[in-house]
């Protein structure tokens, strides 16, 4: 076979050297419009899906949070593979889609099933969905701890300082915080002093929806009182 090719191509000189030549005009060609990244893309496309259950034990987690959104992404077209992790508190499920499929559908389909098993989740957890991000881009959870502060105040410091600050930095897409003692005001009306004064239920759920800073609440409370001891005293 070797000595049939060369023969054959020693008697056919011109026709050899102008297969040579068109290969390399149509390799040259080719390289100019080769795609070449320096890192490029390692996984899948997926979404990153996180919930927060203050609380609970990670078998809980499991039970309540990872596996009922594990069954509905199973059924998402394109999903080829579903994994969770659950801990303390926290569920991270990892829905990966086939190669090719646009991600920006992908989403939209698993918020589209997110909201099918609203009402199977414990109370006061709502799972969100990551940013955008590759395998080669993303940060390992971290912990912020005091010796002194408290859980609200950790919390406090990453929401309103650390987390500002990230996301400043260029090429940080999404900050997170998790975890910690989140400060809440509660109001805990008098049902027999309301119903004296005339006072419904509506009335006051409507007020305290206005409520949206502390300085606000404490303006409604007062407000709330005059009004009362005017009532009262007429």
């Amino acid at each position: 076979m070797f000595r049939f090719l060369v023969t054959h191509s020693l008697r056919n000189r011109l026709f050899v050297l102008a297969a040579a030549l068109a290969l390399v005009v149509y390799g040259l060609f080719t390289i100019s419009k080769l795609p070449v990244d320096v890192f490029p893309d390692l996984n899948k496309p997926t979404v990153t899906i996180m919930t927060e259950a203050e609380g609970f034990a990670p078998p809980e987690v499991e039970q309540l949070v990872s596996f009922p959104i594990e069954t509905q992404m199973n059924g998402v077209p394109g999903v080829s593979r579903v994994r969770s992790v659950s801990g303390v508190g926290l569920s991270i499920v990892y829905v990966e889609f086939d190669w090719g499929t646009d991600i920006y559908r992908n989403r939209q389909q698993i918020a589209e099933r997110l909201a099918l098993v609203r009402e199977q989740w414990p109370p006061n957890t709502m799972p969100q969905m990551g940013p955008i991000s590759s395998i080669m881009g993303q940060i390992l959870l971290i912990a912020v701890t005091g010796p002194e502060a408290t859980p609200m105040e950790v919390r406090e410091t990453a929401d309103f300082v650390i987390r500002p600050r990230l996301l400043t930095i260029p090429g940080v897409a999404q900050v997170i915080p998790m975890g910690g003692e989140v400060r809440q005001f509660q109001v805990q009306p008098n049902t027999t002093r309301m119903a004296e004064l005339g006072i419904t239920h509506d009335q006051q759920m409507s007020v305290m929806g206005l409520a949206n800073l502390p300085g606000q609440v404490c303006v409604l409370a007062v407000v709330a009182i005059v009004v009362a001891t005017r009532k009262s005293n007429a």
